[in-house]
């Protein structure tokens, strides 16, 4: 058995594989947004956008929710994480939507051949600035939940998270 027509037919087909990571992506209506990025965005949610705050100890106003019966929030806890919470959806769904027009923009751009250097650099700037807008508002909501929780309610999250060692409170 010849070996080396062997190898050289396998590294053919992983050199083709390869290059061509992005096949199929061409179908999407926003080429730079998967159907699951646009739907997240859409509802606001934070897309490991504010995983600086989160993996630092500071919990985000969803994932207290979702533990608030393990983490024994109190009535008067639960209402004030539940208003964080409503306040980052309402201000991250727009900021979702304003970013997924900005790439449709920048998309139309191109596929109309029609984008300049300048267009280029309006574009991207736009998009950079919706961008950090998006992750400024998802961070100061972990930012703001953190200080209603208790030490021992940080330690909690943490543990229940699954974060080693858990956190301590943060201000």
């Amino acid at each position: 058995m010849k070996i080396w027509p062997l190898l050289v037919s396998l590294t053919l087909v992983t050199s083709a594989n390869a290059q061509t990571p992005y096949a199929g992506m061409q179908g999407r209506s926003i080429k730079a947004l998967s159907e699951q990025q646009v739907a997240d965005l859409t509802a606001g949610r934070g897309m490991g956008l504010a995983l600086a705050a989160e993996l630092n100890g500071y919990p985000g106003p969803m994932h207290v929710l979702e533990l608030a019966d393990k983490l024994d929030l109190s009535a008067e806890q639960r209402a004030s994480v539940q208003r964080l919470f409503d306040s980052m959806k309402a201000e991250a769904m727009p900021l979702g939507s304003r970013l997924i027009e900005q790439e449709a923009e920048l998309d139309r751009a191109f596929a109309s051949k029609t984008v300049t250097p300048e267009s280029l650099k309006a574009s991207t700037a736009a998009v950079a600035a919706t961008q950090g807008e998006l992750r400024e508002t998802h961070l100061k909501y972990h930012l703001s939940t953190s200080a209603i929780l208790s030490p021992s309610q940080m330690v909690k999250y943490a543990e229940l998270r699954g974060y080693s060692g858990g956190h301590r409170r943060h201000h």
